[in-house]
């Protein structure tokens, strides 16, 4: 392409095919939220399976993030994302046809596979194709844009199809959407060429990765029904650290190294990635327990649940449009740290809201606040976090950013779940209502998920202050062909 790949009609195309390939990956870790009474009902969950229809997703996506990642910058990135859509589209066909619910977790975990060979390959496509700094600055501005658009979008999408033509809706949805993927993939992407050996696959590496996050994030999901001090939940932490420590050592020892070491010595990548794993679980922890106040406090139906959100997806537009040009005139730096403060002051107005509370008064406000922080900081942290980074290592660093963000969504569900529920059942044990219980259990997450949007804040001080193209500060390495 030339230099200015957004000036020609087929750069903007490729765009925004790569901006489907990320709403769709983020919709689909919400959109089933809405939908999980019904599915219950129709498909009869028992409650502790019902949590594995948006967790499955969660597992194997931030499990084998890191996995589809260097898979794209050694086996070629078209493939991968080709392989990935249709792996995509296979399960939400099987989920939405689902006869019983160990079918439905199935595909949901099927799903989560596909979406990390997906992500990493097409941001790394992205990164690649727009190095023109004007060109690169909007491109991941659109990408993050998308990324907190889906993550609203998706309980707005989930409402409407649950109460129109059913649940299994949110899963068909998804089929028109991957098909445009596959065919803009094969007509937009050209081939990169790139057959590695599997001799040089890093094998070590792809199997102690894989299994120290898939037991990690297990660990997170389950840890607020077990109990954080229980013998299960400390065993599953501490083997976790043990396995990605033995990760690290492996890495740091290999010639082809899934994620190669060098990546974390770029200046203000690990910042962004932290900043990223910490801001992401604030923002869906709000979702989550917003979603439960919605429906179970304020009785509002799936449909009008779903519309409450339609500000914020309004908002993240907003803020995601406008955030490009901001980064270009003052840096990622000082747009992420006030993006965050400021979703911390609209997630703080939320966690104030009451029993019997009106969307007017005492939701719109935070959302919308919330909101127009949660645009800054998806586009700016996508900025920052692939500054420097040579196009060999593309899809390892944007399988390093995604897993962050998988991995602060678990995070954060788990930690503030146990939050709310500690809350909850102590004013239970004294006699309080069960609104005023749930309710109260809700104010005290969420205000801890504002505090946490602070900590974000300050970590952000410490990422790159990419203005405009950034300057490689590692080598690339030349890719192993057959």
């Amino acid at each position: 392409m030339s230099n200015s790949a957004l000036a020609t009609p087929r750069g903007r195309l490729l765009l925004a095919l790569l901006c489907l390939v990320a709403f769709l990956d983020f919709v689909d870790a919400s959109i089933v939220n809405v939908a999980l009474p019904e599915m219950r009902e129709d498909l009869g969950f028992s409650v502790p399976a019902l949590q594995w229809v948006p967790s499955g997703y969660l597992l194997t996506y931030g499990g084998l993030m890191l996995l589809g990642g260097r898979a794209a910058d050694l086996l070629g990135r078209r493939p991968v994302l080709l392989l990935g859509t249709a792996l995509f589209a296979l399960a939400s066909l099987a989920g939405g046809l689902a006869p019983t619910a160990g079918v439905l977790v199935a595909a949901r975990l099927g799903q989560g596979v596909g979406a990390a060979l997906m992500l990493p390959a097409a941001l790394s496509i992205l990164t690649t194709t727009f190095r023109d700094g004007t060109d690169r600055a909007r491109a991941l501005g659109a990408w993050g844009g998308m990324a907190g658009l889906g993550s609203a979008a998706g309980v707005l999408f989930g409402g409407l199809l649950t109460e129109g033509p059913g649940w299994r809706w949110v899963m068909f949805v998804n089929l028109p959407a991957a098909a445009v993927v596959l065919f803009g993939t094969v007509r937009l992407i050209e081939s990169d060429g790139r057959r590695a050996r599997l001799l040089t696959f890093d094998l070590p590496g792809a199997l102690l990765s894989t299994a120290g996050m898939l037991l990690l994030v297990f660990t997170l999901v389950k840890a607020p029904d077990v109990g954080w001090s229980s013998v299960r939940t400390v065993a599953g932490l501490a083997g976790a650290l043990l396995v990605l420590a033995a990760f690290v050592l492996v890495e740091g020892r290999g010639a082809h190294a899934l994620l190669p070491l060098s990546l974390l010595r770029i200046r203000g990548l690990v910042a962004a990635n932290v900043t990223q794993l910490i801001g992401l679980a604030g923002f869906l922890a709000v979702f989550f327990f917003l979603t439960l106040y919605m429906q179970n406090i304020l009785g509002y139906s799936p449909i009008r649940t779903g519309l409450a959100y339609l500000p914020v997806t309004v908002g993240v537009g907003v803020a995601a449009g406008a955030t490009p040009r901001l980064v270009t005139r003052i840096g990622t730096r000082p747009v992420i740290v006030a993006g965050a403060l400021l979703a911390a002051v609209g997630v703080g107005l939320l966690s104030r809201v009451p029993v019997d509370g009106s969307y007017v008064t005492d939701l719109l406000p935070g959302l919308v606040v919330m909101s127009v922080g949660l645009g800054m900081v998806f586009v700016a942290v996508t900025t920052a976090a692939n500054a420097g980074v040579p196009a060999d290592r593309a899809g390892a660093a944007a399988a390093l950013l995604n897993a962050s963000q998988q991995l602060g969504g678990a995070l954060g569900l788990a930690v503030f779940t146990a939050i709310a529920v500690s809350r909850t059942n102590d004013l239970m044990a004294a006699h309080a209502s069960a609104p005023v219980a749930l309710t109260s259990g809700f104010h005290r997450a969420l205000l801890c998920a504002a505090g946490v949007l602070v900590a974000a804040a300050v970590i952000a001080l410490r990422t790159a202050n990419t203005r405009h193209e950034p300057t490689q500060t590692v080598p690339e390495e030349q890719p192993t062909h057959a």
